[in-house]
């Protein structure tokens, strides 16, 4: 089993990739709507609520964990890496790979939450992987917000992507990681602010393509019974309020959004 969380809906983006890529494995996805967001938040903060949702999941039968949230991986990815006893991902370096791939002209722009950007998160991934590029990264608070209200398009958002869009778009950048998996319901309006010509990139594709090579063979296979094969197990657990995880979380991600679990941290 895939488990795979985020500070809220945003994850469900990766979710929809790994679904896609992966249609027989089962998966348990959390959502902490209840603490949302993280973004804001101190980082060892977010490292501690990413360790406790982190071996929730393991206790429910996870063999692989995603940690589907930048804020949460560049606060606790090589923390849960190594605490855990089994593999964990996280979405910061698949995403910026992607974009090394896709730059023409080496100017390369990543937007984040406060807590991502501050970290120095993709300037060390970009080190660690030896991207020939000039990184170019902005904070973008409030985007966040907007998506989980379920407003992606108002003129609201616009004025503010204007704004906060402004230190990539002066760089000239070509390439445009959205280093946040909420951002991606925001694309129309970031491509309208920086121009057609720029490429978006998003780290769902890219992490999924992870998941699958780390998998080993025989977790990619069918599962069947008696009656041939059942369709996989899909988990949806929340902190917040089940209604709107249920009714926004199918706007990220389809029908899959059925029976949504209640959880209260005690």
């Amino acid at each position: 089993m895939i488990g795979v969380f985020d500070s809220g809906l945003g994850g469900l983006t990766v979710l929809r990739s790994l679904i896609d890529l992966l249609p027989d494995s089962p998966v348990v996805y959390f959502g902490d709507t209840g603490r949302f967001p993280y973004g804001p938040k101190p980082a060892d903060e977010v490292l501690k609520y990413s360790v406790e949702i982190a071996e929730l999941l393991v206790e429910r039968g996870a063999g692989l964990i995603v940690v589907a949230c930048n804020s949460a991986a560049a606060a606790a990815l090589d923390r849960l890496q190594a605490m855990l006893d089994v593999p964990v991902i996280g979405v910061i370096e698949p995403g910026l790979r992607a974009a090394v791939r896709a730059t023409r002209n080496g100017r390369v722009g990543v937007i984040g939450t406060v807590g991502t950007i501050s970290s120095g998160a993709y300037q060390r991934a970009a080190r660690r992987i030896g991207a020939p590029i000039e990184l170019t990264c902005a904070a973008c608070p409030g985007f966040v917000e907007f998506v989980e209200a379920g407003d992606v398009d108002s003129d609201q958002v616009h004025v503010l992507a204007e704004r906060l869009l402004a230190p990539v778009r002066d760089a000239a950048v070509d390439t445009l990681v959205l280093g946040c998996t909420h951002y991606p319901l925001l694309a129309r309006t970031i491509s309208d602010v920086l121009g057609r010509d720029v490429v978006l990139v998003e780290s769902a594709d890219e992490t999924a393509f992870a998941v699958r090579e780390l998998l080993g063979p025989s977790e990619l296979r069918p599962v069947a019974g008696p009656a041939g094969r059942r369709p996989p197990s899909r988990t949806f657990v929340t902190s917040g309020d089940v209604a709107t995880f249920r009714t926004l979380g199918s706007r990220f991600l389809g029908p899959e959004v059925v029976e949504v679990e209640a959880w209260s941290w005690s």
